[in-house]
């Protein structure tokens, strides 16, 4: 893309958020009463060098995007929201399955951790798919973990990204952020309004608030440390040196595509290993069952699954936290503090602190936010990426 493709594109994004109606202000409360997330009034990050606040590094530890427009599209965005972003060539990498070699994906965060390249402010994860376990060995977590403190940076992903916000924790005690990726999410043709608007809104404020109003179980008051991610990942990290040891924590799941009676063996798994018991509480995010049966017997569902894992395991086990493979995600931090409560209306209420944050003054986040089909049909026109175009199930789901 050239200087006048550039300033066109640029042109166009503000020109769109001007004509909307309520143009977003670039970290406030912006969500829609239907939006399950509140947030309190922003307080800027504190930094030592506002040189780096608006500085943003790809790594690719997983699957490879198949289409480079859309990772192009992506990119373009997010400068356009005011991100220098770096080590783009790792959007475009292959190799075999993956978005590279072995020794490339783990350069994307050794890099960082060996202080060969600057310490970013956000560290955004490409996609999910499978391979980000190949890497552990070859980052040291604790030096990247100590790197990523001193300049608050927040790490972006989900799915098999997983792996990486596991070691994160478990060898440098460093939190991370459960949200949007660059191909996955800010790639597609059109960007979910919820999804964006939350990442916007939690990724600033540096105390926030996830509400799910649906009907539970239990009278429920924890607090602690919450972890977890994706429950393949989880399963198959168990007795590494790479699970986080979580005493009394508030443990996050989710998955996809997976039949209960293997969401309940990788439970067990868990189990057996102590981890679950050594919870406050599990809550379990959208696993998009849909259709999916169990083969066996059909009336073996996920919700049997959930029933058979609070009587053995003793814990409250909580559902329908907004986050996993879904188009409509909440953004939120993954090994932060965090206090968990029932609500009146049955449902229950978490709430985040002592995370890193971005400064929204040094950003223009509100343009990220999607505009009429029309004109985001023409942004993605100038990038080369069909306005019509449809993400095919697996750049939906990233696994």
């Amino acid at each position: 893309m050239d200087a006048q493709q550039q300033s066109r594109r640029g042109f166009l994004r503000a020109s769109a958020a001007f004509a909307g109606a309520g143009l977003l202000q670039a970290c406030g409360n912006t969500q829609k009463p239907s939006v399950p997330t509140t947030s309190s009034p922003k307080v800027p990050v504190q930094s030592n060098n506002n040189n780096n606040l608006n500085t943003m590094r790809i790594f690719a530890c997983s699957g490879f995007g198949e289409s480079s427009s859309r990772s192009e599209l992506a990119v373009q965005r997010l400068a356009v929201a005011g991100f220098v972003v770096s080590n783009q060539q790792a959007s475009v990498r292959r190799y075999q399955r993956f978005a590279g070699s072995d020794a490339e994906r783990a350069a994307d965060l050794q890099e960082v951790a060996a202080g060969r390249v600057p310490v970013p402010k956000v560290l955004m994860g490409l996609r999910g798919g499978y391979g980000a376990m190949r890497i552990l060995p070859l980052v040291n977590w604790s030096d990247l973990g100590a790197r990523m403190r001193e300049q608050g940076t927040l790490l972006f992903g989900y799915s098999d990204v997983t792996a990486v916000q596991l070691a994160l924790l478990a060898q440098g005690q460093m939190c991370s952020f459960a949200g949007p990726m660059l191909y996955s999410e800010f790639g597609k043709p059109q960007m979910s309004e919820f999804t964006t608007r939350s990442f916007i809104d939690n990724s600033c404020n540096p105390a926030i608030s996830v509400r799910v109003a649906a009907m539970q179980n239990y009278q429920v008051r924890a607090e602690g440390i919450l972890w977890g991610g994706n429950l393949s990942v989880l399963s198959a990290l168990v007795g590494s040196p790479y699970m986080p040891q979580v005493k009394g924590g508030i443990l996050f799941i989710e998955d996809v595509g997976e039949q209960p009676y293997r969401i309940e063996r990788m439970l067990q798994t868990l189990f057996l290993s102590g981890i679950l018991g050594r919870q406050q509480a599990i809550v379990l995010g959208n696993f998009r069952m849909g259709s999916i049966r169990d083969v066996y017997d059909s009336s073996y569902t996920f919700n049997s699954v959930v029933q058979t894992m609070a009587r053995l395991t003793k814990v409250p086990v909580l559902t329908e936290f907004p986050f996993g493979h879904i188009a409509d995600k909440v953004t939120f931090p993954l090994g932060a503090h965090a206090s968990l409560h029932s609500t009146s209306d049955g449902g229950y209420q978490i709430d985040f602190r002592d995370y890193p944050v971005l400064n929204a003054s040094v950003l223009a986040l509100s343009t990220l936010i999607p505009q009429p089909p029309a004109v985001e049909g023409l942004l993605n026109g100038i990038v080369g990426a069909p306005a019509n175009e449809t993400p095919s199930s697996e750049t939906e789901d990233v696994m």
